[in-house]
């Protein structure tokens, strides 16, 4: 496991099974359209919604609050009809970003991506680890998955004017 995936999950999760079951890959091992929504060096909120032709928006099942961060456990669902496309845990560094963009963050009235971009933060979203998942209980009930298939997922970091400011852990399906 990467350093990102355990920190994550870890803030979340006491048993990782609940999750699902992580193997990390490289993009060649990955079917195309997981690879086009994960192997890139983009913000998944934009990858989603130009995938999936719908913006999206974000629900938060849990969050922790910090000294200096934020972190949350979420869902983006798509607007047209409110289906459920990725499942993720954030961590954000709060001094690193200015205070109205913590205000919108903590508001989680938008996905971070779209507030990201709204407020013109040099950033740059660096790929960190690709991932295999087998969807465990809570990942099953929270994508709406059927069946016990594999999904995909990627760890990757958020650098804001060169500063690491978010971990992310970002699970997909198609």
């Amino acid at each position: 496991m990467d350093e990102i995936f355990t920190h994550l999950t870890s803030l979340f999760y006491d048993r990782l099974e609940d999750l699902g079951e992580v193997e990390a890959v490289e993009a060649d091992a990955m079917p195309e359209a997981y690879q086009s929504l994960l192997a890139h060096h983009d913000h998944m909120t934009v990858t989603n919604e130009a995938w999936h032709n719908s913006l999206v928006d974000v629900h938060v099942l849990t969050e922790q609050k910090g000294e200096d961060y934020y972190a949350r456990k979420i869902v983006l669902v798509t607007q047209r009809d409110a289906r459920p496309v990725q499942f993720g845990i954030v961590r954000i560094k709060l001094d690193v970003l200015p205070e109205i963009v913590r205000l919108e963050i903590e508001s989680q009235a938008l996905p971070l991506g779209r507030i990201m971009i709204r407020h013109h933060l040099m950033r740059e979203v660096e790929l960190c680890q690709l991932w295999r998942v087998k969807p465990g209980p809570e990942l099953r009930l929270h994508m709406e998955l059927e069946d016990e298939g594999p999904v995909y997922a990627r760890t990757a970091r958020i650098l804001v004017d060169g500063e690491p400011a978010v971990e992310m852990l970002e699970i997909v399906h198609v």
